[in-house]
């Protein structure tokens, strides 16, 4: 039923068909449809994401009315406002559909009998949470130590899925640029 997460699951830990039967009464699908919003503004996150299917971006609006992205998710990568979800605080970002897309969502309400009922579930998460904070540091000293030309550099050699699926203008506000510079780039490459 959605074998992406599963077989991500499996690449990290131990289930066997019981195990992913009690899994399923954990987890929501959701089907999006291109610029649905999972996560707006002003709301409380709810839920973890998984990306089964589609693409994804998480946003904020800065104070001169421009979208910032701060990330983007894939098939197989996870998406959340962490903040949010585990203070249970107003967002300051939005969750929106780039594709459209398949989601797998946990309810932070239910992840703690999940974990007590699929006990290496909590060792998954725990390594997918050590990965992101792993992938943020990096981004923070790319950030720092990189032109921007650097920077896009590295993003479309270490994603190259992304710059064929991701509209121009998202990858500039992702990479601090602008639209015109990116194609400045982009035209040199």
């Amino acid at each position: 039923m959605f074998p992406n997460f599963i077989n991500h699951l499996k690449k990290h830990v131990e289930l066997n068909i019981d195990e992913i039967a009690t899994l399923k009464d954990f987890v929501k699908i959701i089907e999006v449809k291109k610029k649905d919003f999972l996560l707006k503004e002003g709301k409380i996150c709810r839920y973890n994401y998984f990306v089964e299917k589609g693409l994804l971006r998480m946003f904020f609006v800065n104070e001169k009315g421009v979208e910032q992205i701060t990330q983007f998710a894939l098939e197989n990568w996870w998406m959340s406002d962490h903040m949010s979800l585990i203070m249970e605080k107003p967002s300051v970002f939005n969750i929106q559909a780039v594709e459209n897309a398949t989601i797998i969502a946990i309810a932070q309400s239910k992840q703690e009998q999940l974990f007590k009922q699929l006990p290496q579930l909590e060792r998954y998460f725990r390594i997918m949470m050590q990965r992101a904070y792993a992938a943020t540091q990096m981004r923070f000293k790319y950030f720092h130590d990189f032109s921007k030309e650097e920077s896009y550099r590295q993003f479309i050699s270490l994603f190259p899925d992304f710059t064929q699926r991701i509209p121009q203008y998202m990858l500039a506000s992702y990479l601090g640029l602008t639209p015109e510079y990116l194609s400045e780039l982009r035209k040199k490459a």
